[in-house]
């Protein structure tokens, strides 16, 4: 379905310095873990940017690009480089073909600092401004020697060099999120005591120096964006009032654009530069308009942009000269074109999960929990299949939805059963704790495409292997979810207890002392889904802290907010009885006993695979395929991808 709304500013050209980007569209640098071991770009990599060149985005940002090789290297298995000729040759293959799609690109200078690890900088000691310990990496830094300070400014002009040799358009120099430029401009990192330290003005050296050895190299016109913390949010660091003064300066001494953002690694969780959905969208866009005022150069804001319609707002509303999507165009790399046509129910936006920034912390490439084929864009084409199939899915659920999804787009006749009288499966129960409404982007898209494809949906009526076998369908997918896991508990079937699932489906009210049996995220969130409403939870967990399957920015905001709400914690501790008002528990280090109150006892102990269809079918259809939490319970990226991927093999 089209929308009528147009977008004014949104796709109105403008100039960085002397090209011009076609729209005010900005896919930000971000780690993707593409590159190969050496440093190089991959066609994984290529394929990943030609597609948001290909939908539409107006400027595209490498990642960061490691101009000092190890020792600037990023705390990530793989990095960009360009600290040597003997890669010009891939990027140039890399902006040629963004350059076919009519994007332009910008390659990102970059160099870590002190935010790496040892195992990434092949054992040398990571350098700063001076020798502050870093506790998120836990690394100490050395403090730079003066020429060593100057090789590194030099580093930089020569990277910059072979970026205009690859063919790039434009460099982003990196001063932000806490990496080396950031640590000579922050006092907070910053203790020397020579001309690169102290005042404000010559904590700015560094940054300045680097920004001429840069057009030194470039020349005149060649457009450089320099990217910015506005604020560090940490005692003694760096604030938007010292932002400012930057910003002016770097204006003065010829930067083209700046791209304003937020934080470093010590920074809160609710200011960190990759918010999650607890908040809220556009959270940095105020950074990005006190600078404006300042400066007559394009400004570039970002922080949690994923729908266009708050782009276009914040054009119009001056507050910047450019939108960074950065997530937004992981989720769907079409979003540009998307909203340009005005089929605005179409886009598939980025539900701030961070299941991308999670994946990349445990080692892993980028994914996407929503986009199945992040990094595998090329592998992955959907085809129209020459021989259409009767594909009955069982299930509505994500995985089931994306199943229907993918299936009907190859030309399959597709039809979806689900016994509940509306789709989602557990997405809608994900929804319905504080802060999770993002989610319903996700579901929203799903069943729009669902309605826009015309597939056939069955609500409120359960699939037996006796109706399956009067459907007789060539292909089956099952994608059943899963059931809540009853322990074998003494007392576990009491009146008083019920489960977090019937909880946040409203099946249930709880009142009384309440105690959560299980403090992973589930137990988590639906304890402060009761708290809200002003019951008194404790949250009982074996063990030794709670939450620990939770993405660690949503993590430590879960928790902060379960402590402003008085939930009470208990950890190392296992339940061993329920009785009528009261639970017995034990400490699992002591063996220490006790009773706590429990009126009522929440069960959010896990799931269990609801496989039991796919038992009664095995060996009895065509072809079966089984998908999501009923193979093994687990997380929407997982469900999606298996949606997605099994729904093409057919």
């Amino acid at each position: 379905m089209r929308t009528t709304m147009t977008f004014k500013k949104l796709f109105e050209p403008i100039n960085i310095g002397e090209i011009e980007i076609k729209n005010r569209i900005v896919m930000p640098g971000m780690t993707t873990v593409f590159a190969d071991e050496s440093g190089a770009v991959t066609e994984r990599l290529v394929n990943y940017f030609a597609e948001r060149a290909k939908g539409g985005a107006g400027l595209i940002v490498t990642d960061a690009a490691c101009i000092d090789y190890p020792e600037g290297k990023i705390g990530h298995a793989t990095q960009l480089r360009v600290d040597h000729a003997k890669f010009i040759p891939g990027l140039n293959d890399l902006v040629k073909i963004v350059h076919r799609y009519g994007a332009k690109i910008a390659l990102q200078l970059h160099h870590a600092g002190r935010q790496t690890t040892l195992e990434f900088t092949e054992g040398k000691q990571p350098p700063s401004a001076s020798n502050v310990y870093d506790p998120v990496f836990n690394v100490q830094p050395r403090a730079l020697e003066i020429d060593e300070i100057e090789v590194l400014v030099e580093k930089f002009g020569q990277g910059a060099r072979r970026a205009k040799m690859a063919g790039f358009d434009a460099v982003e120099i990196h001063g932000a999120h806490g990496y080396l430029i950031q640590q000579f401009l922050s006092p907070y990192t910053n203790r020397r005591i020579d001309k690169y330290g102290g005042s404000l003005d010559r904590r700015m050296t560094f940054a300045l120096e680097i920004l001429r050895r840069v057009r030194e190299n470039v020349g005149k016109g060649f457009p450089i964006i320099f990217r910015l913390s506005a604020e560090e949010h940490v005692q003694g660091g760096l604030t938007l009032k010292d932002t400012k003064v930057i910003a002016q300066k770097l204006e003065e001494e010829g930067t083209d654009a700046l791209h304003i953002s937020s934080g470093m690694d010590e920074t809160p969780p609710e200011y960190c530069d990759v918010p999650p959905m607890a908040v809220p969208r556009g959270c940095f866009v105020h950074y990005a308009a006190a600078i404006k005022e300042l400066v007559d150069i394009p400004i570039i804001t970002v922080g949690r942009i994923n729908d266009p319609k708050l782009a276009e707002d914040i054009l119009q509303e001056g507050k910047a000269d450019l939108v960074a999507m950065g997530r937004a165009l992981i989720a769907d790399p079409e979003l540009p074109r998307k909203a340009y046509e005005g089929r605005l129910n179409d886009i598939r936006k980025c539900i701030a999960c961070n299941m991308c920034t999670m994946r990349i912390g445990n080692g892993l490439r980028l994914g996407c929990a929503v986009n199945a084929v992040v990094g595998e864009e090329n592998e992955s084409r959907l085809t129209r299949v020459a021989k259409p199939k009767r594909i009955l899915i069982v299930g509505g659920g994500p995985a089931g939805m994306e199943a229907a999804r993918v299936s009907a787009l190859r030309g399959h006749e597709v039809i979806l059963y689900d016994e509940n009288e509306r789709l989602g499966g557990q997405l809608r129960l994900a929804i319905k704790p504080p802060h999770k409404e993002e989610l319903s982007n996700l579901l929203d898209y799903l069943s729009n495409q669902l309605r826009e494809l015309d597939i056939e949906v069955k609500l409120g009526e359960r699939v037996t292997a006796q109706l399956v076998q009067k459907i007789s369908p060539d292909a089956v997918i099952l994608a059943t979810g899963a059931k809540p896991l009853i322990p074998n508990i003494n007392g576990v079937n009491s009146k008083n207890v019920v489960t977090a699932w019937d909880v946040l489906d409203g099946k249930v009210e709880v009142d009384g002392e309440i105690v959560i049996a299980g403090g992973g995220t589930v137990g988590c969130e639906t304890a402060e889904f009761l708290a809200e409403k002003g019951k008194k939870i404790t949250i009982v967990e074996m063990l030794n802290d709670v939450a620990l399957d939770a993405e660690s920015v949503t993590r430590k905001l879960l928790i902060k907010r379960l402590n402003e709400k008085k939930v009470k914690i208990l950890t190392d501790s296992i339940i061993f009885e329920i009785k009528e008002a009261e639970i017995s528990i034990m400490n699992a280090k002591s063996n220490r006993r006790e009773n706590i109150k429990a009126e009522n006892v929440v069960l959010s102990l896990g799931a269990r695979a609801n496989d039991k269809l796919f038992k009664e079918l095995k060996g009895k259809v065509k072809e079966l395929y089984a998908i999501g939490d009923c193979v093994k319970p687990r997380k929407i990226i997982d469900a999606i991808y298996e949606g997605f991927h099994i729904a093409r093999e057919i």
